[in-house]
C-alpha cells in the first residue's frame, strides 16, 4: 500500500514539474526580449546601412592609393626612315630604321601623388568616425526616447491608480449624501482622461521602438523594451574635464585632415608644374651599309611652369578654408558645450528639488486632503487640485530628467567620447 502511495505519489511531483516547466517556458515566450544601449549601440555600428555604404568610400580611397603608386610603362617606339622613295632609296634598301624604348620621368609626381591618396584615406577614415559617432549618438537618442515613453506609463498608471482613488472616495461621499452626482462625474471624467493619456503613451512607445531598430535596418523591432531608468540623474563632470575632451572630437580632426589633403594636393600640382622629361634610347639599323648603332635622346619641354598654377592657387584656398572651418568648429563646439553644461546643471538642481523638496510636500498635502475629504472637511476642488499639482511634479520631474539625458549625450558627442548615456540605461 505505501509502495503505491509512493507511486503516486512520485508521478503526481513529475507531472507537477512537468507543468512548472511547460509555465515557464510559456512565461518566457510570452515575454518579449530587452535591449540595452549598449546593445543597441553594437547593433547600429555593425549594421547601420548609412555606415555600411560609407565603407565602400574608404575601399575607394585604398584603391586610388593602389592606383598612385604604379608607374607609367614605358613605350616601345619604331621609327623607319629613307624607305620607299626613288633612285637609291627605294624599297627598303637604304632605309634606317630604330627601335627605341621611352620612359617618362615624372620627376618627383608619383611620390607626391602617392602622398596625396594616403592623406584622402585618412581623410575618409576621420569622416567615418564623425558618421560612427552621429550614428551611435542618434541611437542614444531613440533609446532614450524609448525609456522616456515607458517612464512616461509608469507616471501614467499611477495618474490612473490616484484617480480611482478619487472616484472611489468621491462615490462614497455620494452615497453618505455629502457630496453631488455631478463631483462623480468629473472624478469619473478624469479616469478616463487618464486611460486616454495612457493609451496615447503607449501608441507613442510603439513608435519609438520602431525608430530605434530603424538605426540597425529592422523594419520591425525584435525587443519589447529599453533596460534603463531615465529618473536617475546622470553624473556631472567638472567643465573642465569635458572641455579637456574637445580635441578628441572628429568633427575638428576632419578639417585638419581637409588640411592635410589639400596641401598634399598642393604638393602634387608643384610636381606637375614642372614639365615631365622623355629619356628614349634603342638600336638603328641603316640600310645602306647594313650597320647598327646605338641611340640615346632626352626631351626637355621648354617654356613657363605656369599650366598648373590655377590649381595650385585652388589647393592653397582649400588649405587656408579647412584651417579657417576648423577654428570655426573649436569656437562652435566650445560654446555649445558651455551653454549645454550650464542646462544641464540646471535640469539637475531643478530634478532635485522636485524629488527631495515639492514632490514629498504634495504627496503629504494629498493624503491628508483625501483624509479630509472623506471626513467632510475638504471640498472635491481641493483634492482634485492637490491630486493635478502632485501629478504635474512628478511629470515634471520626469521630463527633466529626460531632458538631463539627453544634454549628456549631446554633451558627449560634442566632446567626442563614446556614447553611453543615458547614464541610468547602464
Amino acid at each position: 500500500m505505501l509502495d503505491r502511495f509512493a507511486q503516486y505519489f512520485r508521478a503526481w511531483l513529475a507531472l507537477w514539474a512537468f507543468a512548472l516547466v511547460a509555465a515557464a517556458h510559456t512565461v518566457m515566450a510570452q515575454t518579449p526580449p530587452s535591449v540595452t544601449l549598449e546593445e543597441a549601440v553594437a547593433r547600429t555600428l555593425d549594421a547601420n546601412p548609412a555606415l555600411a555604404a560609407n565603407g565602400y568610400r574608404i575601399d575607394a580611397a585604398r584603391g586610388r592609393f593602389d592606383q598612385a603608386g604604379i608607374a607609367p610603362n614605358p613605350a616601345l617606339d619604331l621609327a623607319i626612315n629613307d624607305a620607299l622613295g626613288t633612285d637609291d632609296f627605294r624599297g627598303a634598301r637604304g632605309a634606317e630604321a630604330t627601335l627605341s624604348i621611352v620612359w617618362i620621368l615624372e620627376r618627383g609626381v608619383r611620390l607626391r601623388q602617392i602622398d596625396a591618396a594616403r592623406a584622402d584615406i585618412s581623410l575618409r577614415e576621420v569622416e567615418a568616425q564623425v558618421m560612427h559617432l552621429d550614428a551611435a549618438a542618434e541611437t542614444a537618442r531613440r533609446f532614450l526616447a524609448c525609456l522616456a515613453f515607458q517612464a512616461r506609463l509608469v507616471n501614467a498608471a499611477e495618474a490612473i491608480r490616484l484617480a480611482e482613488q478619487t472616484v472611489e472616495a468621491v462615490r462614497a461621499r455620494v452615497e453618505a449624501g455629502g457630496a453631488t452626482q455631478s463631483e462623480l462625474s468629473r472624478a469619473e471624467a478624469g479616469l478616463v482622461r487618464a486611460h486616454l493619456l495612457q493609451e496615447d503613451y503607449e501608441h507613442d512607445l510603439v513608435s519609438a521602438n520602431h525608430r530605434l531598430s530603424e538605426q540597425w535596418g529592422e523594419t520591425q523591432p525584435d525587443f519589447g523594451r529599453a533596460v534603463g531608468d531615465v529618473q536617475t540623474l546622470p553624473a556631472v563632470e567638472p567643465l573642465e574635464t569635458l572641455q579637456s575632451r574637445v580635441d578628441a572630437n572628429p568633427d575638428i580632426a576632419f578639417f585638419m585632415s581637409q588640411r592635410r589633403l589639400a596641401e598634399a594636393e598642393l604638393h602634387v600640382a608643384q610636381a606637375r608644374s614642372r614639365p615631365d622629361w622623355q629619356l628614349r634610347a634603342g638600336v638603328r639599323r641603316i640600310g645602306a651599309t647594313d650597320d647598327y648603332a646605338l641611340v640615346a635622346e632626352i626631351t626637355v619641354p621648354v617654356g613657363r611652369r605656369g599650366r598648373h598654377q590655377g590649381r595650385i592657387a585652388e589647393t592653397v584656398a582649400d588649405m587656408a578654408r579647412a584651417s579657417g572651418d576648423a577654428g570655426a568648429t573649436r569656437v562652435r563646439i566650445e560654446t555649445a558645450l558651455f551653454v549645454l553644461y550650464q542646462e544641464l546643471l540646471h535640469d539637475v538642481d531643478v530634478a532635485a528639488t522636485l524629488s527631495d523638496r515639492l514632490i514629498p510636500l504634495l504627496a503629504s498635502a494629498l493624503a491628508d486632503t483625501r483624509r479630509a475629504y472623506q471626513l467632510g472637511r475638504s471640498s472635491y476642488f481641493e483634492l482634485s487640485a492637490v491630486q493635478s499639482e502632485l501629478l504635474q511634479a512628478r511629470n515634471e520631474l520626469l521630463e527633466t530628467s529626460i531632458d538631463a539625458h539627453g544634454l549628456v549625450v549631446e554633451i558627449e558627442r560634442l566632446t567626442g567620447v563614446p556614447v553611453l548615456s543615458p547614464a541610468g540605461a547602464q
